[in-house]
């Protein structure tokens, strides 16, 4: 069974996460990956892109620029619990993939 995707129209902010803590797990992937928690931070707070991936676990993402290249960052939050858990979060160049209208 395929879910649908909640896609917002261009220039519409998705709801924010604004109470949230990143795991262990997410943090030492994202110092692997070079990955700042400012940046994580501003796509929870401002995300282009939100839709479930599953009950209880939504994915938040939003455009950024790194190293001159266009990604998409993808934060993973678990936000059936108080505060909210960043459980995973990595950046794709694949944007023809992630970035559905």
């Amino acid at each position: 069974m395929r879910r649908t995707r909640s896609w917002l129209p261009p220039n519409e902010m998705a709801e924010p996460v604004r109470n949230f803590l990143v795991t262990s797990h997410a943090a030492f992937e994202m110092a692997r990956r070079g990955i700042d928690e400012g940046v994580v931070s501003r796509v929870l707070a401002a995300p282009e892109r939100r839709h479930a991936v599953r009950p209880g676990r939504d994915v938040l993402q939003s455009r950024i620029t790194f190293a001159g290249k266009t990604y998409i960052l993808r934060v993973f939050v678990d936000i059936d619990r108080d505060p909210a858990e960043v459980v995973r979060v990595y950046r794709t160049s694949r944007i023809a993939k992630y970035w559905r209208v």
